[in-house]
């Protein structure tokens, strides 16, 4: 059973993600743009699981065992918490997911340039 809207009616994959929740919550005022936790819309169990894997592959890359790491992905985990970088990595395979379910493709994994170092 398909626990997601028909993916046709999201703009995006950035508002298929803020309707699952992936996106920091917004405490503007005065033009200062101040983000918080996320915002935890959309189905629990959806986002809790796309959070859980997306933890998974954190763990992996931070113990030197992650394969095809992106330097995007490096990077992150040298600059923010483990917390939120599974939330950004949960948040991308969002994006993924609904620009897969809108085309109708197949996921191709490109593998990235060998890396040799990984971030601890």
């Amino acid at each position: 059973m398909m626990k997601t809207p028909d993916p046709h009616l999201f703009k995006s994959g950035r508002d298929f993600a803020a309707w699952m929740g992936l996106t920091p919550k917004d405490h503007s005022t005065a033009g200062k743009t101040r983000h918080g936790v996320i915002t935890r819309a959309g189905d629990e169990l959806l986002r809790s699981t796309l959070v859980v894997g997306a933890t998974a592959v954190v763990q992996h890359a931070r113990n030197g065992r992650g394969r095809n790491l992106t330097p995007w992905l490096i990077g992150l985990i040298g600059r923010k918490s483990p917390k939120l970088v599974a939330v950004a990595v949960a948040n991308k395979a969002a994006r993924v997911a609904w620009k897969l379910m809108v085309s109708g493709e197949r996921y191709q994994c490109v593998a990235p340039p060998a890396l040799t170092a990984v971030a601890a």
